[in-house]
């Protein structure tokens, strides 16, 4: 029996977003991505590989659940398998302090930290920049939630090429995000479905790629910068962009509803206002907003004529993964 591992990592939310795969059986992107970690959502999974079982049992939120729901873990466990030669099943609990599929990267921090605990209760003991190239295997974004605040993901051309590394960790200045928690239900299509679907049929996919990557460029001086302003613009524009493809794509899905809607309009409102905020959205409904902690008030209470406070989650920068033996 192996040792038992828990490993703790929170979810990232894309400032340049990753949006269409070039392999997707080895998880590389079309283009490379720059995230901020953030401290409020993360997941916790513990692993223990275990000589009795003749399966893998895998527990989400204390429910054991059924083999066709968890084949996207069990395939991954199978590649720690094949990379550290343990050979015994193992028993996976996971705890979940995101929204599941709603665009709020719960796929980032669970497989980031299936990847920490699995890879160490296995038996491996693997770098930072070799567990980021781990967990991308199980999820493109996961490779960034190894690494806590600003992280970049290289695209790379091929497995030991495409990884993230910090850019920027701990973050030293104020900037944060409000989700807006609009539907914590599963979306209409997967991402992975959504970006292939993009990137076989919209016309406007090369030109995606092109901008994205001046994107990451601006982005990485800005941060350095400490340019609030300036990462906020790149994140919004870059966001818009990435959701233009969908609607481009055939047939044309979205992932905005009419609460995703207002609660943009709330944001452009503000800043012709005066108040210095931007939003971001993943490949769900909830909006993300990127502003600085003094003017969480502000924002907050021009929210609440829309939604209810439960709705309204601020989040810091948050820290890269920790992992447990038992």
């Amino acid at each position: 029996m192996s040792k038992l591992v828990t490993a703790k990592a929170h979810t990232n939310i894309a400032l340049v977003k990753y949006w269409g795969k070039k392999d997707a059986h080895l998880m590389l992107p079309q283009n490379g991505s720059i995230s901020l970690t953030l401290d409020h959502f993360y997941t916790e999974t513990s692993v223990q590989f275990q000589p009795q079982l003749t399966a893998d049992q895998i527990y989400f939120d204390d429910q054991l659940i059924a083999p066709a729901k968890a084949a996207r873990m069990t395939t991954f466990l199978d590649l720690i398998r094949q990379c550290s030669g343990q050979a015994h099943f193992a028993t996976v609990r996971t705890t979940n302090h995101v929204p599941t599929s709603a665009g709020l990267a719960s796929s980032a921090s669970g497989f980031a930290a299936l990847a920490a605990a699995g890879s160490r209760a296995a038996g491996l003991n693997l770098t930072p920049i070799e567990l980021s190239r781990l967990a991308r295997r199980g999820s493109g974004s996961a490779t960034r939630s190894i690494f806590g605040g600003f992280a970049e993901w290289h695209a790379g051309h091929d497995d030991a090429s495409s990884y993230a590394e910090p850019l920027q960790d701990p973050v030293d200045w104020d900037i944060q995000m409000i989700a807006v928690v609009l539907k914590a239900t599963k979306k209409p299509i997967s991402s992975t479905a959504g970006m292939a679907r993009v990137v076989a049929t919209s016309p406007y996919y090369p030109a995606w790629v092109q901008t994205a990557n001046h994107d990451l460029d601006d982005m990485r001086q800005a941060i350095l910068n400490k340019d609030l302003t300036t990462v906020g613009e790149l994140a919004e524009t870059n966001a818009m962009r990435m959701h233009a493809l969908n609607l481009s794509a055939k047939p044309a899905f979205n992932y905005f509803t009419a609460d995703t809607l207002t609660a943009i309009k709330a944001v452009q409102d503000l800043r012709a206002n005066g108040v210095n905020c931007y939003y971001t959205l993943d490949a769900g409904p909830n909006v993300k907003i990127i502003c600085a902690g003094h003017d969480t008030p502000v924002i907050i209470t021009a929210l609440q004529r829309y939604f209810a406070a439960e709705q309204l989650i601020v989040a810091k920068p948050g820290p890269g993964i920790s992992i447990t033996e038992h």
